[in-house]
């Protein structure tokens, strides 16, 4: 029996995974939340689950990739803002976000997603395409091309349709990976503060990618997110930690519990 590629996440984050967590396991476990200093005041990032999270912030609630229950979400204020990457069920749930946003909710999205939101959540929604800047609250929003390169993995994110997104808040830089393998774009990134990487096969890069990709635009913090696989393909962020070079400072959240 085949399962969809959201299921077979829901169905794996209930099995013990073929991960080592140590030294993080004890904090990932408790779901910690993170502090980051901007100049304009704190940023609060909340881990929910695999690609999902919530940023406290100074410009409003950011929410990216809200899938799963809406209860998931119940502790955190309302968003003010939701980010999609693109339409893959483990990032792009219609449901979740008609239950989440609110009437001064807005949503920004690659060009896909905007075309296959119903109509009220629609009527929030803008969308840039890789390359393009928004701004939301005087936040600039840069999107980053997200997508496959190794050929047999072409076919999960083509090229030129899927973002990452850069957030230029002010004295500190977020990058959100999306789903992707390490692209020439995401080498060349440069001055980011904070990073979120996504490491799984077959539908992005292992671990060793991950790494040296991280390791080129030296980020100072970095969450290895979104790294459980299919068919043995889950990595680990431990290893990844210990991979990096230079001084990088690795966070970890509690993804799959």
């Amino acid at each position: 029996m085949s399962i969809s590629r959201r299921q077979f996440i829901h169905r794996s984050a209930a099995m013990t995974a073929a991960v080592t967590f140590l030294p993080y396991a004890a904090r990932a476990a408790g779901h910690a939340s993170d502090v980051f200093k901007s100049n304009a005041g704190d940023i609060i990032v909340h881990p929910v689950a695999h690609a999902s999270f919530v940023m406290e912030t100074p410009v409003g609630t950011i929410y990216v990739d809200a899938v799963d229950d809406a209860s998931a979400y119940a502790d955190f204020p309302s968003p003010d803002l939701i980010l999609i990457t693109h339409e893959h069920g483990d990032h792009y749930n219609a449901e979740t976000l008609g239950a989440l946003a609110t009437d001064k909710t807005k949503l920004i999205t690659n060009p896909a997603v905007l075309a296959m939101l119903p109509d009220d959540l629609k009527s929030k929604a803008s969308a840039i395409a890789n390359g393009e800047d928004t701004e939301f609250n005087g936040l600039k929003i840069s999107a980053i091309p997200a997508y496959n390169t190794t050929e047999e993995r072409l076919q999960f994110h083509p090229k030129g349709r899927d973002n990452g997104y850069v957030l230029g808040f002010d004295g500190f830089t977020i990058y959100i990976s999306g789903d992707t393998e390490d692209t020439p774009e995401m080498r060349a990134l440069e001055n980011i503060d904070l990073a979120f990487v996504c490491m799984n096969l077959p539908f992005t890069m292992d671990v060793k990618a991950a790494a040296s990709a991280v390791s080129e635009f030296k980020p100072t913090y970095v969450y290895p997110y979104h790294y459980r696989g299919r068919d043995n393909g889950t990595q680990d962020p431990a290893e990844f930690a210990e991979l990096l070079e230079g001084e990088i400072e690795t966070k970890m959240g509690g993804w799959y519990n």
